[in-house]
């Protein structure tokens, strides 16, 4: 985390889909506040536990912010609890890694290069089970489609497959793609031919329900089950079959 300026990092050893980048304000003068008139700290010693002051893991990742914390787009943010200036507002800028067998080595050699001196980077460890780590990252997806453009689809297919195959350049085998469909010739992998990416019919029905639960939030611009199916031109008994298929492979993956 950089307090005083964003600090970019070298990223582009990570595979694809295993980092979530977040961005979190928080007004010190409110921190003060809550110090000296909730929990009746002395003014000296407030300004001290301020200065000590160690964000949680939830505080930094939530997406409702609770004072102290706010989320702003502007570039001179002001609090928007009690109005202070951009000097009361300090900057965490929050690096998720996913853990894993594709992530150690890049995750090590990242933390050799950051710089030790004033306390720039804090690094904070989170345990999680498959089943937590596939909803996070199915949530962190969802947020970053734009649900009205059914361009999104495909986005999030080329997500999924990105986290599944992340050594595949996944950027050129979707460049001017129009379509993807189940493939009736092939039973491993994926071929494209034209506009169109055939999938083999196990890893077309996974990439269903990914867009299926992405989107199942229909208040937010997803697709019923017909819809979706007439957006892929194939019946909805097709539809919930891919879908059944689907969930038994999720079963297994979160199982283990």
């Amino acid at each position: 985390m950089a307090p005083k300026a964003k600090r970019e990092l070298n990223l582009s050893e990570f595979p694809p889909g295993t980092i979530t980048e977040y961005t979190t304000l928080v007004c010190l003068a409110c921190i003060f506040d809550i110090f000296t008139k909730q929990l009746g700290l002395a003014p000296r010693t407030a300004f001290s536990e301020v200065k000590r002051h160690t964000p949680t893991i939830a505080e930094l990742t939530s997406r409702g912010a609770t004072r102290p914390y706010f989320d702003s787009e502007e570039k001179n943010p002001h609090c928007p609890y009690c109005g202070k200036a951009v000097r009361w507002v300090a900057r965490f800028d929050t690096y998720c890694i996913e853990g894993g067998k594709t992530t150690d080595g890049p995750r090590r050699a990242l933390l050799k290069k950051l710089p030790k001196t004033d306390d720039q980077f804090l690094v904070m460890g989170k345990k999680s089970d498959s089943r937590a780590v596939f909803f996070e990252w199915l949530d962190t997806l969802g947020h970053s489609l734009e649900l009205d453009d059914e361009s999104w689809l495909l986005e999030a297919t080329r997500k999924y497959l990105e986290r599944r195959e992340p050594k595949t350049k996944w950027d050129d085998v979707f460049a001017e793609l129009r379509s993807v469909r189940r493939s009736s010739r092939i039973t491993e992998g994926w071929e494209r031919d034209g506009g169109r990416l055939f999938l083999a019919p196990g890893l077309y029905s996974e990439a269903l329900l990914i867009q299926y639960l992405v989107s199942r939030s229909h208040a937010h611009g997803g697709m019923t089950l017909d819809e979706s199916a007439e957006f892929l031109s194939i019946g909805l008994s097709a539809v919930r079959r891919e879908l059944r298929l689907a969930q038994a492979w999720l079963s297994r993956e979160l199982a283990r």
